[in-house]
């Protein structure tokens, strides 16, 4: 069985971390950081060895396989199994049936394996691993973004994301028709209560505003409001991209978005947003609605793989 070994692309060489989590995995690109993430989860799997396929499956034998759906949804992170096949034996013939962002139902094939028996069994829990939390990630996000369908609304993820994850999990985002937010903390300047600015009020806030605007005039700026009067005073300000519209019932989005009328920041709806909410909320009107369930609470879409022949 051939070893897996680090696999870092030199291309990314010299490239801010940064920049790196800003891009978009989802649509094939494997870099450094979500390389790094396929060595952890290997190392951590192999350790030693693979001891069953190592004793009991033998060295010559070949192996004829494809990874299927078994329920409905939308998959995500077929790169990323890909390369798991690929770093552990590079000789594994992988073909990719469907894109990331491909509907799927029952027995649908993804993916079709041809090398060693030893190998496609040693990275099979690791490359499902990854395809099936992207693609519950991708699947849920579609069910939103279906329920809001024929309004001006789009989904957001969050930052709720799994530690390391939050590139790929946002990339599953976006393959199931959803909108990035902010990347992190230094891409969107997001003033909530705790950072608001007690003693100067408005026109410290302001003055602030026009700091970050000079001195990084690419990163955008949010404001939280949970007040309809917060919403006002917010409106008046200069350099706001974004007021997010905290714990608002309908009737008060729907008087946010007369408020702000036809120019002016774009309005976020967060908060209490589910299944059972969420067209309703579209209809207020809002630009867009965050949904930290995509990513938190994403239940992992079941994939398998199934042997032809062994």
């Amino acid at each position: 069985m051939a070893g897996w070994k680090s696999q870092k692309r030199e291309e990314n060489e010299g490239t801010h971390f940064l920049e790196l989590w800003a891009e978009e995995f989802y649509v094939g690109e494997v870099n450094e950081i979500t390389s790094t993430l396929i060595d952890l989860a290997l190392r951590e799997d192999i350790g030693e060895g693979d001891v069953t396929s190592s004793y009991f499956v033998p060295k010559d034998r070949m192996g004829h396989g494809v990874v299927i759906a078994k329920a409905d949804g939308v998959v995500a992170g077929v790169e990323m199994a890909e390369e798991v096949f690929r770093r552990v034996d590079g000789e594994i013939e992988v073909t990719c049936l469907l894109e990331s962002g491909s509907k799927v139902g029952y027995r649908t094939q993804v993916l079709e394996l041809k090398g060693r028996a030893q190998s496609l069994l040693t990275a099979e829990r690791v490359a499902l691993n990854f395809l099936q939390r992207l693609s519950g990630v991708a699947t849920k996000t579609r069910r939103f973004v279906d329920l809001v369908e024929g309004t001006k609304a789009q989904i957001l993820d969050t930052r709720k994301t799994t530690p390391g994850w939050r590139a790929l999990e946002k990339g599953a985002v976006v393959a199931g028709g959803g909108t990035n937010h902010r990347m992190g903390l230094y891409d969107r300047a997001m003033v909530k209560d705790n950072h608001l600015v007690a003693e100067g009020g408005m026109e410290a806030m302001q003055e602030a505003i026009l700091k970050l605007r000079q001195e990084k005039p690419k990163v955008e700026v949010e404001l939280e409001a949970d007040r309809l009067d917060q919403v006002e005073a917010f409106l008046k300000l200069e350099g706001v991209d974004y007021i997010l519209l905290d714990n608002m019932d309908n009737e008060s989005l729907r008087k946010a978005v007369a408020m702000r009328g036809d120019k002016g920041p774009l309005l976020e709806a967060s908060g209490g947003v589910n299944l059972d909410t969420v067209a309703e909320i579209a209809q207020t009107g809002v630009d867009f609605i965050s949904v930290g369930a995509l990513t938190h609470s994403a239940v992992a879409l079941y994939l398998s793989l199934d042997f032809i022949e062994i």
